[in-house]
């Protein structure tokens, strides 16, 4: 189990980590979710050994993880950790970074081994081809597989599809969480992606200002944040008055619930009127921005909106009970 106990870590005066308290179960996937300099990256700096913390401690199975004081080479070979600069080799080929940690003394299972990860990776075409030939990208996915070459027991990924193409992203996020699993790796992913949060994640951590804000399965964090910080994490959000979603219930006037985007719906008449500015076509929807008495609101709808035309919206009453409960 890791074991992360009150952990503490500043570069000036203000705490990046601020008394940091979490555990991840062996096999877990764990995600990390905040906005730029929440603390993030550096908890996961902090967990590979990157640096001596001010106070706290962090344990892999009662072993104690040291910083740079203590280890003059960060990092424990059960461990493998992806920053958000890949660190490849430039003078060799994909296929010499993915096996660079695997031992030559079995060359034929280490051949196999590289063969099913440039499979994963979909970089089969370029094995022989040196990273600095490569768009960052791609690069990105000879780093991934590097990354679990050797099947370490804690992976620490860093935004690990950040520069990976749309159409990719979703088939290697599978594949490769899917061998995370089958291998039982622990791993914590920081990420800004809402769909590496909730669809892959066991638990996921809201970090804000250094500390973790909220720990919860990645389904009750969606239905349930509790505050507009955690709920636009996930994607855009209002925040309107509970009264004029349902009236007749009678909430008090500072009452307001969270609603996302696409859990507004058009409707012939409500106490929400709506004046549409702007239709933005998205593929399968548009997302319609409207003002309600000067204040912004977004919605999906299934068609285009004209600009200036009066709507009226609702919401489903379970969603308002229960994020108003919560």
């Amino acid at each position: 189990m890791l074991d992360v106990k009150d952990i503490s870590f500043r570069f000036t005066e203000k705490p990046v980590l601020d008394t940091v308290s979490f555990q991840a179960q062996p096999g877990q996937v764990v995600s990390v979710i905040g906005e730029s300099g929440s603390g993030k990256s550096t908890l996961l700096r902090a967990i590979y050994g990157l640096y001596d913390l001010d106070r706290g401690e962090i344990y892999w199975k009662d072993k104690k993880i040291l910083g740079p004081a203590h280890n003059l080479v960060p990092g424990e070979p059960y461990m493998k950790y992806l920053a958000q600069d890949f660190d490849l080799m430039p003078y060799v080929s994909v296929r010499e970074n993915i096996g660079k940690f695997l031992s030559n003394f079995y060359r034929e299972e280490k051949s196999e081994r590289i063969d099913e990860l440039l499979e994963m990776v979909e970089l089969e075409e370029y094995a022989d081809t040196r990273p600095g030939n490569l768009s960052g990208g791609q690069q990105q996915r000879v780093a991934l597989a590097r990354a679990v070459a050797q099947q370490p027991e804690i992976l620490l990924l860093d935004e690990p599809f950040s520069h990976i193409d749309s159409f990719r992203t979703h088939k290697l996020r599978r594949d490769l969480f899917a061998f995370i699993r089958k291998k039982n790796i622990t791993c914590i992913i920081a990420t800004h992606d809402s769909v590496d949060a909730l669809s892959h994640a066991d638990k996921t951590l809201v970090m804000k200002d250094g500390k973790i804000i909220r720990e919860d399965d990645p389904e009750q964090l969606y239905q349930k944040p509790g505050n507009k910080y955690i709920a636009s994490l996930f994607g855009e959000v209002n925040e309107i008055q509970a009264n004029l979603l349902f009236p007749a219930e009678n909430y008090p006037d500072d009452k307001k619930v969270l609603v996302y985007t696409h859990e507004l719906h058009t409707t012939e008449t409500s106490a929400l009127r709506v004046r549409v500015k702007e239709s933005y076509f998205e593929g399968s929807r548009y997302l319609i921005r409207a003002l309600h008495r000067g204040t912004p609101l977004l919605f999906e709808h299934p068609s285009f909106i004209a600009p200036e035309e009066t709507v009226y919206l609702k919401a489903e009453k379970k969603i308002v009970k229960e994020r108003i409960k919560n």
